[in-house]
């Protein structure tokens, strides 16, 4: 199939290494402690037997996630390209990966992750006013549009609004923490089994790595790590060591303060434990940090997914009506159409009455497959350019890439058998581009 894509040369990259060990790290643990842990670990609750099992599993999920940034480091220190794993996939495998992997970009990982951030949204909001008996997807519908028109019209969010945003983070889990460990008690002691018969541990990791995911963006910064042979294994160490302390306190303050059955049973654990500390004001008070966290999160997300369907747009030619820029400096086109298929998530999830976990069950099995191909890829590229300069190498090659690549298809596995509806819709809508990358290439045989 030939495109009208343009792969840079690595040689040609001006990326410069100007990052410490530290500037690196502190960038990775920010993007990676997001809006989840406030609402997965109730889900990774139901799914294990008891608190002990919950707790081995976010170690685990560090553990993983430590072992796919080792191979995703020496993947961009290698391929350092603007395309992060599109340009991978592509140079591994060739146009037609590369293509599903974009269309499934667009159709379901990171609209998924808009409708997902925005249930979040919606979950805590719905604390503080209820909208009714769809209340969470009315927020998290509201959202999506209001972010959708905000960024059709240009609006700029200066680094001040983004910083509030954060430190609204940061307060809702430094105040998590502190009220489940000193404050919350549970009426009885904590319950540490959970009375539910179907619990799948397989399930609750798919939970915990989505709450490790960002890393595989993050590791695209080695490329402006300062003497990243040296440093990355630092870097990586330090930093997902820091984020599996941060998500080990969190989970610790939810058992300690709900007990496992009690984080099980509820949608928003975070408002719950501040209900047992502080009350109604308690409760409002955090679920309004966190849902402020939650939009902020997904307006991040909306502008990112829309510029990568306006790059769909300039690569393939079926697509080139997302790759045209407004007179307001946006992706008018991919905006709305990203935004349009976002809120028909959002509907989905509202019929399956648990809209977060809908959505995780949508994107999980999409983006394991995605992730076991960007494992073999590295193996690829290895057997394929064996004299291609590798500032960064995975230690232990081939043990580590092949332990990630095992795990990336237990968890694709684990996402498909457990995942039921939201899982067959989202490798329907995959499979459903292949006739679309047949379209594309008829189009490029006949101008």
């Amino acid at each position: 199939m030939t495109s009208k894509t343009t792969i840079t040369s690595p040689r040609d990259s001006q990326i410069k290494p100007t990052l410490s060990t530290i500037d690196a790290g502190a960038l990775i643990v920010g993007m990676v402690v997001g809006v989840g842990i406030f609402e997965t670990p109730a889900l990774v609750a139901a799914n294990t037997a008891n608190s002990q099992i919950a707790i081995m599993a976010w170690i685990l999920g560090g553990i993983v996630s430590l072992l796919g940034a080792l191979c995703y480091a020496e993947l961009a220190t290698t391929y350092p390209h603007a395309g992060g794993t599109y340009y991978y996939l592509q140079r591994a495998f060739g146009p037609r990966l590369a293509f599903l992997f974009a269309w499934s970009r667009m159709t379901v990982i990171q609209t998924g992750s808009i409708a997902l951030l925005t249930f979040v949204f919606g979950d805590y909001a719905s604390q503080v006013w209820r909208l009714g008996e769809y209340s969470s997807a009315i927020y998290a519908s509201m959202a999506i549009a209001l972010l959708t028109v905000v960024n059709i019209l240009g609006i700029y969010q200066g680094k001040l609004t983004q910083n509030l945003l954060t430190l609204a983070k940061i307060l809702g889990i430094l105040l998590v923490i502190g009220v489940g460990l000193f404050i919350a008690t549970t009426p009885a002691a904590p319950v540490t089994s959970n009375p539910n018969q179907t619990t799948t541990f397989g399930l609750a990791m798919v939970f915990v790595l989505l709450t490790y995911g960002g890393w595989n963006e993050a590791a695209y910064l080695s490329a402006e790590v300062r003497n990243a042979q040296k440093n990355m294994v630092s870097v990586l160490l330090g930093s997902i060591l820091a984020i599996t302390l941060i998500y080990l306190l969190m989970n610790w303050a939810y058992l300690h303060g709900l007990g496992l059955a009690g984080m099980a049973n509820t949608q928003a654990p975070a408002a719950e434990l501040m209900r047992r500390g502080f009350g109604e004001t308690g409760a409002k008070f955090v679920s309004f940090l966190i849902a402020v966290s939650a939009f902020g999160a997904a307006n991040a997300t909306v502008f990112t997914g829309a510029r990568s369907n306006y790059a769909l747009g300039q690569d393939f030619q079926i697509f080139a009506w997302l790759g045209r820029w407004s007179r307001n400096q946006t992706p008018t086109n991919a905006l709305i159409v990203q935004g349009i298929i976002a809120i028909l998530l959002v509907g989905f999830g509202a019929f399956t009455r648990n809209g977060f976990k809908a959505m995780v069950d949508y994107t999980a099995p999409v983006f394991w497959l995605f992730f076991l191909l960007s494992g073999i890829a590295l193996f690829v590229l290895r057997d394929r350019e064996p004299r291609q300069v590798r500032p960064f190498r995975v230690p232990l090659y081939p043990i580590i890439p092949l332990l990630f690549c095992a795990t990336c298809a237990y968890l694709l596995y684990s996402s498909v058998n457990y995942t039921g509806m939201g899982g067959s819709l989202g490798l329907g809508i995959l499979i459903a581009g292949i006739p679309i990358l047949f379209l594309e290439q008829q189009g490029n045989l006949n101008p």
